[in-house]
């Protein structure tokens, strides 16, 4: 049972880092910064899938402390954590020159290892501390020990990106977090690395899926915000109501029909929208249309809700008064209808792909 447990674990999170390869390969054609997310996640994926086939001696072993093989899978670990979350927005060759600098102590220990094997060189196994300390000047604890040291050099790597990161003021917030989950979950691995338990391990696994999915979803949110939104297209006429039989003809023309409607009554009732109470509700009594009617006619036209249809409005009103000069602070720009300055920054961000405080600075 714990042998099909940890192989569906392995397997599934093979199965996973495939997807975020593939995805993040395809945008890495148009785009630099995909392509060191798409090969460490394919690291990941051959690292997963070739471990799964190994399963049951995975299940069956009995490492010990500081096993060779933990230690050296956490140092593999930790190293491509701490790069990757960075998204490097230069050349694959620069990228790649950058990566090996950074992984020459490890290349180096594992040559060392790889040496030391094929010289006929034995793995002491230790189960206790007593054993670790009786065993402290051998060569081989003393190699385990050296990469552990390495691998808290990583960690500590890891806990310092979001201090890095900061600098920049267009890296995402979400980014920070998740660069200390990450650092939490690999401190969680060495002491599984030390302290071998194979339930801990696959619970790991899990939670090491996860964030790397966390970060797969948020950086495919962020593309999206730079794709083009929908237009919001002049009304020269309200548009009068239809019969249900003339709604049931035409479905999108019905939609239509009904987002000219909206629409005119919106580009008519600017003092109405400019009020930060102002929503949904509100927007459907007024143009005399339930709520699914009201969403499906926005959503006919390429937006996501009732709630960014209106914000398309105060966004754009948001631009015309700065550019007339009577947006100059960020306080300011609460007359264009938003209820607050953390709304206008969000808003602003997704309706025109850059920040607020960006478009202030450049007008």
């Amino acid at each position: 049972m714990t042998e099909n447990i940890l192989f569906m674990t392995l397997g599934g999170s093979a199965i996973a880092h495939f997807v975020i390869t593939c995805v993040m390969g395809l945008f890495a054609r148009h785009r630099v910064q995909y392509l060191c997310l798409a090969w460490v996640n394919g690291i990941f994926f051959c690292t997963m899938l070739v471990s799964a086939c190994f399963s049951q001696a995975i299940a069956e072993g009995e490492p010990g402390i500081l096993h060779p093989f933990m230690l050296i899978a956490l140092l593999c670990a930790c190293y491509l954590q701490s790069i990757y979350p960075l998204n490097i927005s230069m050349p694959g060759f620069l990228q790649w020159e950058r990566m090996w600098r950074y992984a020459r102590p490890i290349l180096a220990l594992m040559a060392i290892y790889l040496m030391a094997a094929l010289m006929g060189s034995r793995i002491v196994y230790i189960y206790t501390a007593g054993e670790l300390v009786e065993n402290i000047l051998s060569s081989d604890i003393l190699m385990r020990l050296c990469a552990l040291g390495l691998s808290i050099y990583y960690i500590v790597n890891i806990f310092l990106l979001p201090r890095r990161m900061a600098r920049h003021a267009n890296v995402p917030g979400y980014l920070l977090g998740y660069c200390i989950a990450m650092g939490l979950s690999v401190v969680f691995y060495t002491y599984i690395a030390v302290f071998y338990d194979l339930t801990l391990l696959a619970v790991y696994i899990l939670l090491f899926t996860v964030l790397n999915l966390y970060l797969a979803f948020r950086t495919l949110e962020s593309l999206a915000l730079q794709l083009p939104h929908p237009v919001i297209s002049e009304v020269s006429e309200e548009q009068g109501a239809r019969s249900k039989e003339q709604d049931e003809e035409d479905f999108n023309e019905a939609n239509l029909h009904r987002f000219q409607r909206i629409n005119f009554w919106m580009q008519n009732h600017k003092e109405e929208w400019k009020d930060s109470t102002f929503g949904r509700d509100r927007l459907c009594t007024e143009v005399g249309l339930n709520r699914h009617l009201v969403l499906q006619s926005v959503r006919s036209q390429g937006f996501n809700n009732v709630h960014d249809y209106i914000s398309s409005f105060r966004v754009a009103e948001l631009k015309r008064m700065i550019a007339r000069g009577e947006v100059n602070t960020l306080g300011d720009t609460l007359a264009a209808g938003f209820g607050t300055t953390q709304t206008v920054r969000a808003c602003f961000l997704k309706m025109e792909g850059i920040t607020l405080d960006e478009y202030l600075g450049e007008s």
